[in-house]
């Protein structure tokens, strides 16, 4: 049974799932429906993208530890970017991240995940403009949802969201649903929080 997560809410993967060792971390999101005015023009799909940050010690220490739709693999092959949706359109997971947890190096102790509106300051987007956002994990070795955490905060305003992190803690690995939204213009701008 899946277990349904509150901002700041921790889970022992671990704990949950013995002998876990890849999950998949779906992501979703819908744009909200604008009123369309009679000269009005058409808005450009908000395209939302979806990164994971591999840290060492709490930092980002490579270019390389950020796997996006410009790095769909990394260097270790344990995390994988399953690709990029440019509309999210649809049900389900818009985009998906695959972990390989059991073969994620010791020195790595936390996997951030992150969603940025793509060119959000020049489009004029921001995460007000989205609903029914959220982050699942799912034991990808039988197709069964861990548990879920649905931002369901007003973001208005705000370009970039940290959605989640995967994280090693005394041998296991555990989720913390974070929720933050930030003014990041871009994914480079979000990294640097991490460096």
């Amino acid at each position: 049974m899946s277990i349904s997560l509150q901002k700041g809410q921790k889970v022992s993967l671990s704990k949950e799932r013995a002998g876990l060792s890849n999950i998949l971390i779906g992501l979703g999101w819908d744009e909200v429906q604008q009123k369309k005015g009679f000269f009005a023009k058409k808005p450009e799909p908000i395209d939302c993208d979806a990164s994971a940050f591999l840290l060492k010690n709490g930092k980002l220490v490579n270019k390389a530890d950020i796997i996006y739709f410009g790095n769909l693999r990394h260097m270790t092959g344990t995390v994988q970017h399953m690709g990029d949706n440019l509309t999210g359109a649809g049900d389900g997971d818009d985009e998906q991240i695959l972990v390989d947890l059991a073969n994620v190096p010791a020195d790595y102790d936390r996997i951030v995940i992150v969603v940025n509106i793509y060119q959000a300051v020049k489009r004029n987007q921001h995460f007000g403009m989205i609903q029914n956002a959220f982050i699942r994990l799912v034991d990808a070795s039988n197709n069964t949802e861990i548990c879920m955490y649905n931002l369901s905060e007003n973001y208005t305003g705000m370009t970039a969201m940290i959605f989640g992190e995967v994280y090693r803690h005394n041998g296991e690995w555990k989720f913390n649903a974070i929720g933050q939204g930030t003014n990041d213009p871009g994914l480079g701008e979000l990294a640097n929080r991490y460096i």
